[in-house]
């Protein structure tokens, strides 16, 4: 199914962070918080060039003792906390365009995502390949129905606050989503041209809320360590 196509990671690691200092590379369970991410594109096999785009010496180290390549060094108006991903994935391609290399799909796979799976990555390639799709990517259930949600006057008043048709049992009401932020995949040629993960041909791939935690708080990584020891005692490994 690969053979034939050239794939790259592209893993976006800045050195600011707000939320936990030094983020990308905080210890989970023993291991830097972005070798979670190296190792399972690595274990993927889908990957020419598994890259981690970052303005950080010290993340680029870690990336590189783990197996990533850090061929450039991130630029200062790329690593503020206004740049976008989308500003990251194109200056990410086109280093590699003006160097004579091309790829025909781009995996742009967060740091911040440490319970995502080889095998994730390999069924959402697997579904852009079935559907030709332009884009892929993953969302998982939502923790609480947005039905039940609605903002709040001055005075706290919960009068209104639900609709009387979705005031319910959780299991009669519909089925909601979010984007994870685990994987997202694209044609090149298409993102290039549209800069966009959510047109033509989107599909999303459905993972489990327990592979979907994303580090952004210390109670996130708490969570995900919680995770991780269950998921390691399963395996035997104590």
């Amino acid at each position: 199914m690969y053979k034939d196509k050239k794939f790259i990671a592209i893993i976006p690691a800045r050195g600011g962070s707000k939320g936990i200092k030094n983020k990308n590379i905080v210890l989970l369970r023993g291991k830097p918080l972005i070798a979670y991410t190296i190792e399972a594109a690595k274990e993927s096999r889908i990957f020419d060039e598994i890259l981690v785009s970052t303005d950080s010496t010290e993340i680029a180290r870690v990336a590189t003792k783990y197996g990533a390549n850090v061929p450039f060094m991130r630029p200062t108006e790329l690593s503020t906390d206004s740049a976008s991903s989308i500003d990251v994935i194109v200056h990410t391609l086109s280093y590699f365009i003006e160097n004579g290399t091309n790829f025909d799909y781009f995996v742009l796979l967060q740091p911040t995502s440490p319970l995502r799976t080889s095998s994730d990555i390999i069924n959402a390639a697997q579904l852009a390949f079935e559907k030709d799709a332009n884009s892929v990517v993953s969302v998982c259930e939502m923790e609480h129905s947005p039905l039940w949600c609605n903002v709040l006057p001055l005075d706290l008043s919960l009068s209104n606050f639900l609709k009387k048709e979705w005031d319910k049992p959780r299991q009669e009401l519909p089925t909601y989503y979010r984007i994870n932020g685990a994987i997202y995949i694209a044609k090149v040629d298409y993102f290039l041209r549209t800069r966009d993960f959510y047109g033509e041909k989107s599909f999303a791939y459905i993972m489990p809320r327990e592979r979907s935690v994303d580090i952004d708080e210390l109670i996130d990584l708490k969570l995900a360590e919680v995770l991780l020891e269950g998921l390691y005692e399963n395996k035997g490994d104590k």
